[in-house]
């Protein structure tokens, strides 16, 4: 049951990995601000760690599942408020986040990335998990 929770992970993280990097190259490659290249970046070279991790932890690696588990931590956290906004996932997500005003949510994908990282963000602030990330993590330090 182990390795195939560790099969699915790691073939969540090298699709997730890969979609986010083919999506990220054409903005790498495009001219823009410094500020905004930058975060491409930064997204790109997240991506890419996701996607090695994955590639290592299918591998059945103690690397992979070490830098799998970072991978997974990465994806953890979803904060949005005016000053600052951070949110990554690859692959799938199961998103629980509440706004200030105390409205939780649900949201869910699958086969899918996204990366949110900005100085500044929404009028409406929240906080939140991926419980998908979450769950994987814990998958992960059951060895």
């Amino acid at each position: 049951m182990r390795q195939i929770l560790f099969r699915l992970i790691g073939i969540l993280e090298v699709a997730g990995g890969f979609y986010g990097m083919a999506i990220e190259l054409p903005h790498l490659l495009a001219s823009g601000p410094l500020h905004t290249a930058v975060i491409q970046l930064i997204a790109f070279a997240l991506y890419a760690f996701v996607l090695v991790s994955g590639v290592l932890l299918l591998e059945n690696s103690e690397r992979g599942i070490r830098l799998s588990s970072i991978a997974q931590l990465l994806q953890l956290p979803l904060i949005g408020t005016p000053i600052f906004s951070y949110g990554l996932f690859c692959g799938a997500f199961i998103n629980v986040f509440t706004t200030i005003h105390l409205h939780p949510e649900v949201t869910w994908r699958f086969a899918s990335q996204g990366f949110n990282l900005a100085f500044g963000g929404p009028s409406v602030s929240y906080l939140g998990i991926n419980l998908l990330a979450l769950l994987s993590w814990l998958v992960l330090k059951l060895r």
